[in-house]
């Protein structure tokens, strides 16, 4: 069933035409991968459809009460508000009620005897009643558990880029919409959550249209993928893997549509050039048939980009780190870290948010002084760093000028001699982009020009902090390919598990807890053997929790505590029902306070009596097992 039409989508940037005529439609529950080269309009397409930015000419056609919720890629955040006003932010009734709920719970905690607070509390509890916002409310809190939200009365402004990120990701879950634009979303997210994440999208009731770098969460996410390409929408059926197959066979259809047009054009191009002998309306027709072949359009050879740059030799001494220490805001990131990096090696620096990564890889660097320890570094070393931001690029340069400034020709592998226009060309920069200022560039196409610059400068140690937040699939792919191929050394931070898979075969890992553990494999070794570790884990703990039982064979119950046990199974069904009556004289209760806080007190009484009787449930049910066992 269709939700969303959209017909002759027409948009324009400057010259650049992004969207040529498209038209699609989005089905109930799609699950959509959208992907194209940076600087494609895959973030203003998502804007359009949220109605946050216009278009020449477009046709939408969806019911009078659809609604579309929005994540971009940099969240949009009011800085003087608390966590939960602009997670509850919104003007939906269920969503007023449900933020009210929370100030008041908020309240009540912090003043439990105010009873202005209580009644208050009272109040919109029947309003959750009303509205029946108890299910979306506790998915609201698991939501906001899964992502590490714990405190939302913090302010907005106190947040770090990462939490601001995950206070964005609830905002969009926690909203209810037909369709759901998610711009980026695994930005700044551990493996874990990025797993939660995937599972939840999985039974979204609505339809949702991604864009994202990490493979292997649009393998596992999507059931349809959308490429953006020289303004046209292709369209396939199937997750990531199915679109790869998918399209290597478009693009070979295509080559061969291209090749038989080219020889029939060479036909007739030999025919016109022998000259007709009458003009006939036959030789006519033929005539405008060369012609209009001549003029058609042929197959745009793709771009590929070429990292096949050299590099300056490494000697056999590199970086190693010996016993580094360092603490931040009076918090150990880690300590007595050493390793050695050796020649050629691909190293991961992984860990959850906060554990110290970049700080580590500022310290390889160089840009950071560690609290303690050494770094010593080879002196042949040169290193090139790809930084997760934009500090370095000066928007009112020219793309060409700032280029130019690390080098107007560079060398290839093999030797060849490339110039700074024809690297740009690689890059997807064309001759008529490359006086463009870099201002006027998109975010994605910024990050590509930066990867170049760093490359150009021909390092033989290359340091990637995200590489994956901000470059699309193909340069992505191609990048992979070029470390692959690289002669130094690359150590990057990641997140991302599909990239990391292919271009790591160590890693360090920064637990949080002060210490980094080292790891010979690629990510997805590691996390099984994490996986592993932690069941076996678990194993250990219930054995020694079996074992304490044995040990504890002696105790048995005493007269008094076996007529307790016969009887303390339907003492808690008492209590519960007690509990269920008063909960239901509450809401009969009406505008009646003085009953109202009276049945409140009472029920708060059955409620501890339940829990103190639930706790000696459990441990004279302990007993009776231990003298089973």
């Amino acid at each position: 069933m269709s939700m969303l039409r959209v017909e002759n989508l027409h948009k324009t940037f400057g010259e650049k035409i992004l969207f040529d005529g498209l038209s699609f439609t989005i089905e109930v529950k799609e699950r959509i991968g959208l992907i194209g080269v940076n600087g494609t309009g895959k973030s203003t397409l998502l804007k359009v459809l949220a109605g946050l930015e216009g278009a020449e000419e477009v046709k939408l056609f969806h019911a009078n009460d659809f609604t579309v919720t929005y994540l971009p890629q940099q969240p949009d955040l009011t800085e003087d508000r608390t966590i939960l006003e602009q997670i509850y932010h919104g003007e939906s009734i269920i969503m007023k009620t449900m933020r009210a709920y929370e100030q008041a719970l908020i309240d009540l905690e912090r003043q439990p005897e105010n009873e202005q607070v209580q009644n208050r509390f009272m109040t919109v509890q029947q309003q959750m009643d009303q509205e029946s916002a108890w299910e979306a409310n506790t998915t609201a809190k698991t939501i906001l558990s899964k992502l590490g939200i714990q405190d939302v009365s913090q302010q907005i402004r106190a947040l770090s880029g990462g939490q601001k990120k995950r206070v964005a990701i609830a905002e969009a879950l926690i909203r209810p919409a037909d369709l759901l634009l998610l711009d980026e979303p695994t930005n700044h997210l551990d493996h874990e959550t990025v797993e939660w994440l995937e599972g939840y999208l999985a039974n979204y009731k609505g339809a949702l249209i991604v864009i994202t770098h990490d493979r292997y969460f649009l393998n596992r996410v999507t059931n349809q993928m959308y490429e953006l390409d020289q303004g046209k929408l292709y369209q396939y059926e199937g997750n990531f893997e199915t679109y790869l197959q998918k399209r290597a066979e478009r693009e070979e259809l295509e080559q061969q549509t291209e090749s038989k047009r080219q020889n029939l054009l060479k036909r007739e191009l030999e025919w016109l050039r022998r000259g007709a002998k009458a003009r006939t309306t036959k030789q006519k027709a033929r005539v405008q048939r060369a012609e209009g072949l001549r003029d058609e359009a042929g197959l745009t050879q793709k771009q590929n980009l070429d990292f096949s740059i050299g590099s300056q030799r490494l000697g056999n001494d590199v970086l190693e780190l010996n016993d580094v220490a360092k603490s931040y805001k009076g918090h150990s990131l880690f300590e007595h870290v050493n390793y050695l990096v050796v020649p050629h090696q691909r190293l991961g620096i992984i860990g959850s948010n906060g554990t110290g990564k970049t700080t580590l890889l500022n310290i390889l660097a160089g840009r950071i002084t560690p609290d303690a320890g050494e770094v010593s570094r080879g002196s042949t070393v040169k290193i090139g760093y790809y930084t997760q931001d934009d500090q370095e690029i000066d928007g009112d340069l020219k793309v060409i000028e700032y280029i130019k400034e690390i080098a107007e020709v560079v060398y290839t592998a093999d030797g060849q001699t490339v110039t700074a226009e024809q690297m740009l060309e690689r890059f997807l920069f064309p001759r008529s982009m490359q006086w463009t200022y870099i201002r006027r560039l998109s975010g994605g196409e910024k990050r590509r020009l930066y990867l170049l610059k760093v490359l150009m400068g021909e390092p033989n140690v290359l340091f990637l902090d995200e590489p994956t937040n901000d470059l699309d699939i193909q340069t992505l792919a191609v990048l992979e390919d070029y470390i692959d191929q690289f002669p130094g050394v690359v150590i990057t931070v990641s997140h991302d598990r599909y990239f990391l898979d292919k271009v790591v075969d160590h890693l360090l890992y920064l637990s949080g807890s002060g210490d980094a553990q080292r790891f010979q494999g690629d990510y997805s070794e590691f996390l099984e053997q994490k996986q592993l570790q932690e069941a076996n884990q678990q194993t250990v703990q219930s054995e020694n929790t079996k074992g304490k039982i044995k040990t504890q064979q002696v105790r048995k119950l005493t007269y008094k505590e076996k007529q307790e046990w016969e009887s303390i199974e339907e003492k808690m069904e008492q209590l519960e029902q007690q509990a269920t009556d008063v909960a239901q004289a509450i809401d009969q209760a009406g505008s009646d306070y003085t009953q109202i806080e009276k049945l409140l007190a009472e029920k708060q009484r059955l409620e501890k009596a339940l829990e103190e009787t639930m706790d000696r449930w459990t441990e004279l049910s302990e007993i009776v097992e231990a003298t089973k066992a």
